[in-house]
């Protein structure tokens, strides 16, 4: 019976990545799928390279290998220029793992003996930036589903893990390694076993010591050089909870003409940050 392990959003978080390995040799996995966004936001993006392309997993590209990819290329859409982090993305990665990247497929179909064909993508079939999530109405995910023919489709970008059945669809979402998104301050992952006629999964949640993370950040001045932004995506890991969405939302709606500064985040944080937060990330809510 072919037993898979699938990742996604490891985000560069290499003590995550090394605990869910950890996790993984207990259960004699046959093969790693990893679902896009290897890199970008944790600062040990080149490490998880590493360990990603040494293991030979089979890899597609998420959103944020597109933001390396086309970063200061013709490709590069112009409301890009408000990103901060790009520059620090960029200086992680150039030269040899900006060519291993350009390699990679957007998406994948696995096709294994003893269980029916996976289709693999990031986002969703054709877009790696719009995420297939729980709260999703029936029409408009099998609107999205559409071009798939395999029955089981496995998807990320939410950072929050799926199991539903819609339409003709078994459509999987391991949440993420790196930047879970629903509270819970642990790596999640997924294991797929062939089921004869469909695929069985067992989310699996590990702690790990995120101490290494934050000590790299500072190492590398993240705050002292991005501001805001670094600030924030530190408070992602921090919390397990969206930050950035909900400041820029805030941002826009109040004062969309003053620059982003830590006083400005202080002002933030005394609005009610729930109403500013999608609501399919109210998951584990207190």
């Amino acid at each position: 019976m072919t037993r898979l392990a699938v990742l996604a959003d490891i985000h560069g978080n290499l003590p995550a990545l090394q605990a869910v390995m950890d996790d993984m040799r207990q259960f004699a996995v046959d093969h790693v799928i990893v679902a896009g966004d290897i890199v970008n936001w944790g600062p040990f993006s080149a490490a998880v390279m590493e360990i990603v392309t040494r293991e030979g997993w089979a890899v597609i590209r998420g959103n944020n290998e597109f933001y390396l990819l086309d970063y200061r290329t013709p490709r590069q859409p112009a409301h890009w220029q408000a990103y901060d982090l790009l520059p620090w993305l960029y200086e992680q990665l150039e030269g040899h793992w900006h060519h291993v990247i350009a390699s990679w497929p957007d998406e994948i179909s696995l096709r294994f003996p003893d269980a029916p064909p996976v289709h693999v993508f990031h986002g969703s079939p054709g877009n790696p930036w719009r995420s297939l999530h729980w709260l999703m109405d029936e029409d408009t995910l099998c609107q999205h589903l559409s071009p798939v023919e395999e029955a089981t489709v496995i998807g990320a970008h939410s950072h929050l893990a799926l199991n539903r059945h819609v339409g003709r669809w078994h459509v999987l979402n391991p949440g993420s390694v790196g930047v879970p998104l629903d509270g819970d301050l642990s790596a999640s992952y997924m294991l797929l076993d062939a089921a004869g006629d469909g695929w069985q999964p067992t989310f699996r949640r590990v702690v790990f010591d995120d101490a290494p993370l934050y000590r790299e950040f500072e190492r590398q001045r993240f705050v002292e050089r991005y501001g805001v932004i670094a600030e924030l995506v530190i408070r992602e890991f921090r919390t397990s909870r969206l930050q950035v969405h909900p400041f820029n939302a805030w941002w826009q709606a109040h004062c969309p003409d003053q620059t982003p500064t830590l006083n400005l985040l202080a002002q933030f944080e005394q609005a009610d940050y729930w109403s500013y937060v999608p609501p399919e990330y109210y998951l584990n809510r207190e």
